[in-house]
């Protein structure tokens, strides 16, 4: 597989949106949050959060082959076998680095995000609560990222429910690419947008500085989808 192939799979350039959702997990979970576990958690998450974006593009071979022939399995530039192979071989090495590296709670936490990752995939075409899934696997890096400071305060639900709300709106736009191109531009919009979203949970529980950071990972977000596109 060529290095262009499979940062395109993993849609890479969203990855930023990822390590804000860590951060506002982290920092929803505690004033005064162990930040130590922000790398491993965070590390863990890109993973699967990539080995997702490959396992969808696996299980929507058949349908990209008829709606969006660009993509790498349809374009001939890898099999779907590969994809599968790859995207459950980087899930079990996420959830292996949850278990080595951090708490209990947090690898049973990514053990749920992983189930629905693949729920999502597997079933999202047909599935009209396909946009609520979406949301809740968001929400489950929360609850990764919280589980890991062992703590899980009232502001992470207050937080999950904000991302959730945010994320199935943009999940219901997303669905309707296919019939109007135009709104591809907009969906990544809404996509860097997530880090906006983080920033406003972090200044509400005193992290304003934090919220720099995910003003800058909006930034680096978009900058990033012009690379690799992000839907």
């Amino acid at each position: 597989m060529r290095l262009q192939t499979a940062l395109k799979l993993g849609r890479v350039s969203n990855l930023p949106t990822v390590w804000t959702n860590v951060l506002a997990g982290v920092g929803l979970a505690a004033l005064e949050p162990p930040w130590r576990v922000v790398l491993p958690v965070g590390a863990a998450v890109s993973v699967l959060y990539v080995a997702g974006t490959y396992l969808n593009d696996a299980f929507d071979a058949g349908w990209d082959a008829q709606h969006r022939a660009e993509r790498p399995i349809p374009a001939g530039e890898v099999s779907a076998r590969v994809v599968f192979q790859a995207g459950f071989g980087m899930m079990a090495a996420a959830l292996i680095l949850l278990a080595v590296a951090t708490t209990t709670g947090a690898l049973v936490a990514g053990v749920v995000l992983a189930g629905l990752i693949v729920l999502y995939d597997a079933s999202h075409k047909d599935n009209r609560f396909a946009p609520a899934l979406l949301g809740l696997c968001r929400v489950a890096v929360y609850g990764v990222a919280a589980s890991a400071t062992g703590s899980f305060a009232p502001p992470v639900a207050v937080g999950a429910l904000f991302l959730f709300g945010y994320l199935v709106t943009l999940s219901a736009i997303a669905r309707q690419e296919t019939k109007n191109p135009k709104l591809r531009r907009l969906v990544g919009r809404l996509i860097a947008g997530i880090s906006l979203v983080d920033g406003v949970q972090l200044v509400a529980v005193g992290h304003a500085w934090l919220a720099v950071v995910c003003v800058g990972a909006f930034g680096l977000t978009l900058a990033l989808q012009k690379r690799v596109a992000g839907t």
